[in-house]
């Protein structure tokens, strides 16, 4: 039986622009409030967010067929992505207009496997250390019974427009 999945997106440059001239926490705000289009990839690998706080961002997701690597397991890529955004994210909501972030590094430790009978996962991130060039923070990928599946942590570079 063949599967299908039909992806459809906004022009993620429509805020990118606007993204200069506010906080990073409105941006984010602005975005989950649909003032601006959401980015490409949470329509591809069917994230969400949850929460917007200022240094912290949640990001969900619920394993599915179309995350499987050739094992029948999610892909180290896809939980190395919502780790990252969330990580990124949280760094971004703490950053002034005229300023953006990009990961310099990243480490990820996967702890468990994850497949569609897991269930809905969720990051939490905590954001370490922000300085004037370089910001860094932590996130974990965890269940509803907080059981750990991966952990994260990665050095953004902090980035003036």
């Amino acid at each position: 039986m063949k599967r299908t999945r039909l992806i459809e997106w906004e022009d993620p440059m429509k805020g990118a622009k606007e993204a200069l001239t506010i906080s990073g926490i409105e941006y984010l705000k602005a975005m989950s409030d649909a003032k601006f289009p959401l980015p490409p990839l949470l329509y591809t690998l069917d994230f969400s967010v949850t929460t917007i706080e200022s240094g912290n961002v949640v990001f969900e997701f619920t394993p599915q067929e179309f995350h499987y690597n050739p094992i029948g397991t999610v892909h180290g890529g896809v939980i190395s992505a919502i780790l990252d955004s969330a990580m990124g994210c949280s760094v971004h909501s703490l950053l002034p207009a005229g300023k953006g972030y990009t990961t310099l590094e990243l480490k990820v430790n996967f702890l468990k496997a994850i497949t569609i009978k897991t269930g809905k996962l969720k990051t939490i991130g905590k954001v370490i250390n922000l300085g004037g060039r370089t910001a860094l923070v932590e996130a974990q990928l965890i269940d509803d019974n907080n059981i750990i599946y991966a952990h994260a942590v990665s050095t953004c570079l902090i980035l003036k427009f």
